[in-house]
């Protein structure tokens, strides 16, 4: 039996939709049940149980025999949240107590890292580089980034173990994230109303507005490279999850206008102050680690992602 935690979520409900497509149906879920605009991202997949978060330690505890296999993919992921708190019970010390059990009852384990654990870039992108010199920009990537140290400074760990650092990852079921929503989401509900799009301009002189970059990969490639290791339970390690090509904000956002078949019209707007001292112009996984341990699918394009998306999942008459 399958575990996912964080199912009712984004990334989580489409690796559940993907494993059933697969044929998988004796799966357990976690997550808070008490946010119902989740609710819809289950819609008509098929499981054995769903658990409250809060419960489900206690039950994995008891039923051990029963799990093959933990996708731990839940998190408290708003990056513009300050208080180290609810990460550190979240995301650090919940993460913890399933490793420890993982690795005591020998269960294999993917589970969410970030990109934020690499800050402002200025250390590159590479995921087979020492770790310990990353500086994360806020307390989410600090979540992240103490949960990464502390498993490599594991001697004991369960027979198979990957922590998957996701880049910018966008798609179906993100609807509930809300701010923490893709660009091409909000570009979409903004372009669809008002014929226009807001960027946030750049206050770098070496950045043009719009020219921001980052690594941009859909979700049907995270879910691959889950799948992907779920079944290549060989080499253990932190590995980015990103295309491995940077894109403009100016290049999604054409790419919305194209998809809607609008005219483009693009206005730059001031950062936000709360996140302006946090804000990254530039991202791009070093993708060489997971290509060297067997994983050989291409990527989507940014082109052909924007276009599925809106297309097929979006738009009223998809």
């Amino acid at each position: 039996m399958i575990v996912i935690t964080g199912a009712r979520g984004f990334i989580g409900s489409n690796l559940v939709q993907r494993l059933n497509n697969e044929g998988f149906t004796q799966l357990i879920l976690v997550d808070e049940l008490e946010k119902t605009a989740k609710d819809s991202n289950l819609e008509s997949l098929q499981f054995e149980k769903i658990i409250h978060r809060s419960t489900f330690i206690s039950w994995l505890s008891d039923h051990l025999e029963l799990v093959d296999f933990i996708f731990h993919l839940g998190a408290r992921t708003d990056t513009t949240e300050l208080d180290e708190t609810i990460f550190n019970q979240l995301n650090l010390n919940y993460s913890k107590a399933l490793f420890e059990i993982c690795t005591e009852h020998q269960i294999p384990v993917v589970y969410a890292s970030s990109a934020a654990t690499y800050g402002d870039g200025n250390l590159g992108y590479n995921d087979t580089k020492e770790i310990k010199q990353l500086k994360p920009l806020n307390p989410y990537g600090w979540s992240k980034q103490n949960f990464d140290l502390w498993v490599n400074e594991q001697t004991n760990t369960p027979p198979f173990w990957a922590g998957l650092k996701f880049f910018n990852v966008y798609g179906k079921h993100e609807n509930h994230k809300g701010r923490m929503a893709s660009v091409i989401l909000h570009a979409y509900k903004q372009i669809s109303k008002t014929k226009k799009m807001q960027l946030f301009m750049s206050h770098r002189e070496d950045v043009a507005n719009g020219e921001q970059k980052r690594d941009f990969i859909a979700v049907e490639d995270v879910v691959n490279i889950c799948i992907f290791f779920y079944k290549n339970q060989k080499f253990s390690g932190l590995y980015n999850v990103g295309s491995g090509q940077a894109r403009s904000f100016n290049d999604l956002v054409s790419a919305v206008f194209k998809s809607l078949n609008e005219e483009i019209d693009i206005e730059y707007i001031p950062t936000p102050l709360d996140i302006r001292h946090a804000y990254q112009y530039f991202t791009q996984a070093d993708m060489n680690k997971l290509r060297s341990v067997g994983y050989s699918k291409a990527f989507l394009s940014l082109e052909d992602g924007v276009k599925k998306y809106i297309q097929a999942y979006l738009s009223p008459s998809s």
